[in-house]
C-alpha cells in the first residue's frame, strides 16, 4: 500500500472501547464521540457498539453524527448563524448553546427541542493558554450563575468542558467539586449535565473504579444524567501515520525526509510545538524526522534507530488518530494521506484515498 495513511488498528481501538463500556456499566454515565478530535466513520458501526453517540462542534459535525453513528446526537457550536438552525434542530436530540444570548434568540425555534447551555467554571487542567477554555476573556460559555438563572427555565441541561489531556483523577475531583460549590443550585434543577471530554480515562492505570464512583455519585446527589464526551480516549494509540523516507542528508544532524507533512498531516504537533512519537525510538543512530513542505519548522521530532536510515525505509508514527485526518489539509499541494484500516483479523483494507481532483475540488 502506498505510503502514506493513516492505518487506524481496530485490535488497538478494541481496548479503548472496553474500558469505556466498562465506565459506562459502573457509573450510568453515557458517553459521546466528540467527532472535533475523531470523525472518521468508517469504524462508527464498531465504535456505537460502545458508545452512546456523538457530540459535534458545528453543524456538519451534527449531519455525519446523525447520519453515521446511531444512538444520541448532540449538536453544539461556539455560535450558531441562523440560516443553520433548521438542519441543526432537525438533525439532533439536544442542542447545546454557547451563550445566554444566543439561547434567548433562537428560543422560539427551539422551543420544542431539549437545549443546554455551556458553563465555563474558570477551572481547566490546560497546559496551553492557546488550547485552555478558562483562560482569560474567555468566550467559551456562560461563567457567572446569576447571568444564567434568568435563562435557567429555558434549558434542561449543561455542558462543562474543562478537561483537557487530564490524566490526573484527584485533579478531576477537584475541579469537579468546584462546579458543585459553585453551580449547585442551578445543577440540581437540570436533568442531565455533560462534563465533555479531555479525561484520559483509557490511559495505562487510570483508577477507573474511582472516576465511575465519583460519577455515580455526582449524578445520584443532583438527580442528573451524567454525559461525557471523549474524544482522544476513545482513539488513544489506535492509529499510525505510515510514511516512507525519500531522501536523507547532513546537516550538523542526520536527516531524513519522509512523504508526509506535520503542516498538512498532524497540524496539532506544530501548533502545540510538540515531537510525533515513534516507537521503539532506540538505538545507535540519531535522525531528525523531516516533512516534505516548504516550512522550515516542519519537523516530526528527533528519533532513534538501530542503523542508518535510507530512501525508502518505511515509518510509523504513532498516536495519529486525535486530532489529524480532522485537520489534514492541502498546504503545499501535498498529498493527503490515504486512510486504512486493519481488521480484528488482521487483514488491511484501503477505505479512502485522495487524489489530485480532490485537490483540484477544494479550490475553484
Amino acid at each position: 500500500m502506498q505510503t502514506p495513511y493513516y492505518l487506524i488498528d481496530k485490535s488497538r481501538l478494541l481496548p479503548n472501547m472496553e474500558k469505556i463500556a466498562t465506565l459506562r456499566e459502573a457509573s450510568g454515565a453515557k458517553a459521546l464521540l466528540a467527532l472535533k478530535c475523531f470523525a472518521t466513520w468508517s469504524v462508527f458501526d464498531m465504535m456505537s457498539e460502545y458508545m452512546d453517540g456523538t457530540t459535534s462542534s458545528s453543524l456538519f459535525e451534527v449531519k455525519l453524527g446523525r447520519e453515521k453513528f446511531p444512538g444520541e446526537t448532540h449538536a453544539y457550536s461556539v455560535a450558531w448563524a441562523p440560516h443553520e438552525m433548521a438542519e441543526v434542530l432537525a438533525n439532533s436530540d439536544k442542542i447545546i448553546f454557547n451563550s445566554a444570548q444566543q439561547l434567548t434568540r433562537f428560543e422560539e425555534e427551539s422551543r420544542s427541542h431539549l437545549c443546554g447551555l455551556r458553563v465555563n467554571p474558570g477551572v481547566s487542567t490546560s497546559d496551553f493558554d492557546l488550547a485552555d477554555p478558562s483562560r482569560p476573556f474567555s468566550r467559551l460559555g456562560e461563567h457567572a450563575p446569576e447571568g444564567i438563572e434568568p435563562v435557567a427555565d429555558l434549558i434542561s441541561g449543561f455542558m462543562f468542558h474543562n478537561n483537557c489531556e487530564n490524566d490526573d483523577f484527584d485533579r478531576f475531583a477537584e475541579m469537579l467539586d468546584h462546579i458543585e460549590d459553585r453551580f449547585g443550585s442551578l445543577i440540581r434543577r437540570m436533568n442531565w449535565i455533560s462534563l465533555g471530554g479531555g479525561i484520559h480515562f483509557t490511559g495505562e492505570g487510570y483508577p477507573l473504579d474511582r472516576l465511575a464512583e465519583r460519577l455515580k455519585r455526582f449524578a445520584g446527589e443532583n438527580e442528573v444524567q451524567v454525559y461525557l464526551e471523549p474524544g482522544e480516549a476513545a482513539i488513544t494509540n489506535s492509529t499510525t501515520l505510515e510514511v516512507t523516507v525519500l531522501d536523507t542528508l547532513f546537516n550538523g544532524k542526520n536527516l531524513a525526509i519522509v512523504d508526509s507533512s506535520i503542516e498538512a498531516h498532524m497540524l496539532d504537533l506544530l501548533i502545540y510545538r510538540e515531537s510525533a512519537k515513534v516507537s521503539p525510538n532506540e538505538g545507535p543512530e540519531e535522525w531528525m524526522i523531516c516533512g516534505k513542505s516548504c516550512l522550515a519548522g516542519d519537523i516530526f521530532g528527533e528519533f532513534r534507530f538501530p542503523a542508518p536510515l535510507k530512501p525508502g525505509d518505511r515509518l510509523s508514527i504513532q498516536d495519529a488518530a486525535g486530532y489529524t485526518m480532522v485537520k489534514k489539509n492541502w498546504f503545499n499541494g501535498v498529498k493527503m494521506p490515504a486512510i486504512a484500516l486493519r481488521e480484528l483479523d488482521g487483514s488491511v483494507r484501503m477505505v479512502r484515498d485522495f487524489t489530485y481532483d480532490d485537490f483540484a475540488a477544494a479550490l475553484s
